[in-house]
């Protein structure tokens, strides 16, 4: 049996451009699922804290495999960032803490450089994840809050203290 193929002849390349840009990696979301938070260093307290819940099948390894300190970036989360924060002012230091009241938990924040990463999984003895870290640069960034398994539906308050 012979197969034909049909011959297509496009010039200026732009099916090749439209290829690719079905096939790109998504572009990452500017909109939170549990929306957007604002501090300075002039903000006293900070917000305190955020609800949210865990749930998706979006591998965070897919954004980053380890973070700025070589740490494994792992869980699954929603494509989209649950909490966008957007700083006005470089902080020296910042901790990011997710109570799930135990529940295996991750987090990935991504800079505003989007090549900045940071990562966390258990505290401690907690399985609540944390990120602890300094010099968190002026701009926006976007917070997911995964678990280990797809899917997974965990109810959270997100902690941020400077």
């Amino acid at each position: 049996m012979k197969y034909c193929r049909p011959r297509l002849n496009f010039s200026g390349g732009w099916l090749l451009a439209l290829v690719a840009a079905i096939t790109a990696t998504p572009a990452i979301a500017e909109t939170a699922n549990f929306g957007t938070f604002t501090l300075s260093t002039n903000s006293n307290p900070s917000p305190g804290t955020l609800q949210g819940f865990t749930g998706g099948s979006y591998s965070l390894s897919a954004i980053s495999n380890r973070d700025r300190d070589q740490k494994a970036c792992i869980g699954f989360a929603d494509p989209n960032p649950d909490h966008i924060m957007v700083l006005e002012n470089d902080f020296p230091q910042m901790t990011i803490q997710v109570d799930s009241n135990g529940n295996d938990t991750t987090l990935l924040i991504q800079g505003p450089d989007q090549t900045t990463i940071r990562c966390g999984d258990d505290t401690g003895k907690s399985k609540d994840a944390s990120v602890s870290d300094r010099n968190w640069k002026r701009g926006t960034y976007r917070i997911w809050v995964g678990t280990f398994n797809p899917e997974a539906k965990q109810d959270y308050t997100l902690k941020v203290e400077q």
